[in-house]
């Protein structure tokens, strides 16, 4: 497991991606957007985005937010995915 801190500027945004483990994104000040393709919201403080390996994603702050990305596990390892989508 890995936990790292991320902090985004107002209109700082975060290029779509996939990543190869699982990850949690945990928003512990301001406001995240989220858009995964299939379905978008907003998350405040407390607010939980559990992404599934292989999922594309970007995220975006309108405000200065901060967040922790926890990632469960190591690439090329076999891992299940996720069983909750987003916990707010």
């Amino acid at each position: 497991m890995r936990v790292v801190g991320l902090r985004l500027e107002p209109g700082q945004s975060v290029p779509e991606h996939r990543n190869a483990i699982p990850v949690a994104l945990i928003v512990t000040g301001g406001s995240l957007h989220f858009d995964d393709g299939a379905t978008s919201g907003e998350l405040g403080p407390g607010g939980m985005l559990l992404i599934n390996p292989g999922e594309r994603h970007t995220y975006r702050a309108d405000v200065a937010t901060s967040a922790y990305l926890v990632f469960a596990g190591l690439p090329g390892v076999r891992s299940r995915t996720w069983s909750l989508r987003r916990k707010t």
